[in-house]
């Protein structure tokens, strides 16, 4: 993968901050909905910015986000905690990994707002924090054991630059389009919580069994992979964008999408496979919705709420 262009300057570097002690994750959950908002096609951009998973935090890692927020099967409100504003430092000059990570955030922001701007609408930049170990955010302490999250209320993406390490040795996904999925799949989850209907989606999981939770919380997590697919689709220097990529690239990062996909982490953690607690989605359900997305790159093909076949 070789990658064009300038950085983004939404960075904030968190590594050389020591943390102290500030309380665990707020309460919230997982969500996602079927319905395109407005009239003429229903498609995910038609009449309004509609189909939105909302309240996400995006813990590709793997790990049952149900659990680590704090929410239940039947849902529960979304309690931000507000630490004082802050922000990082700029990395420093020459680290090569945070320029990368710099670059594909500066990809996925002129992807998103040529998407939006096709649309009629603005795109809000997220700012992507580096962190070590563990950071405060507006959703409680952030810790590295979660893997690359996404905060919705302070619009942030948090990202212990570890995990690459543990991408490429544990779930045997090296290279650096892997890292870039990784990335474009948090953003993802940014643009669901801009296409705006958290309160919709929370009164939804208020009234669901944790088993209906946990599904809707799979279809969120599956449209963010299809977004990172669309993502890579108009980054290609081929259409026009700034990244080159190969066919081995691909299959890396569908390797990377199968690696974290709920039925193997299942089996390698417990030796079986549990379908009613399944959070982001099976390996062949991550690399097909990213496939959806990288062959298309049209949003509308990631409406995973209203596919029959997820």
């Amino acid at each position: 993968m070789e990658m064009e262009g300038g950085e983004s300057s939404n960075i904030e570097d968190r590594r050389g901050e020591s943390v102290g002690g500030y309380g665990g994750m707020g309460g919230g959950g997982f969500g996602g909905m079927p319905i395109p908002i407005g009239t003429g096609g229903g498609g995910l951009f038609r009449g309004g910015l509609g189909l939105v998973a909302v309240v996400v935090m995006a813990m590709i890692f793997g790990v049952d986000p149900l659990a680590l927020l704090g929410g239940g099967g039947g849902g529960t409100s979304y309690v931000p905690q507000s630490p004082p504003p802050r922000t990082g430092t700029r990395p420093p000059a020459g680290d090569a990994e945070a320029q990368f990570v710099s670059r594909v955030l500066r990809s996925t922001e002129e992807v998103w707002a040529e998407q939006f701007r096709r649309a009629g609408k603005e795109y809000r930049q997220p700012r992507l924090v580096l962190f070590r170990d563990a950071t405060q955010t507006q959703c409680g302490m952030g810790q590295a054991a979660m893997g690359p999250f996404y905060c919705p209320p302070d619009q942030r993406i948090y990202l212990d630059l570890s995990f690459f390490e543990e991408l490429a040795s544990r779930f045997r996904a090296p290279g650096q389009f892997p890292q870039a999925y990784v990335i474009a799949h948090e953003v993802g989850h940014h643009v669901q919580t801009l296409l705006g209907i958290s309160n919709r989606v929370q009164q939804m999981r208020q009234s669901m069994s944790k088993r209906d939770g946990n599904a809707l919380s799979v279809r969120a997590e599956l449209q963010a992979d299809c977004f990172a697919g669309v993502w890579a689709h108009h980054a290609s220097k081929e259409r026009g964008g700034t990244v080159v990529f190969t066919d081995r690239d691909v299959e890396q990062a569908l390797a990377a999408a199968a690696a974290i996909g709920d039925d193997r982490l299942q089996r390698q953690s417990q030796g079986r496979v549990v379908p009613d607690s399944f959070t982001h989605g099976t390996s062949e359900q991550r690399q097909r919705w990213f496939r959806a997305g990288l062959a298309s790159g049209d949003v509308n093909r990631c409406d995973t709420f209203r596919a029959q076949q997820i």
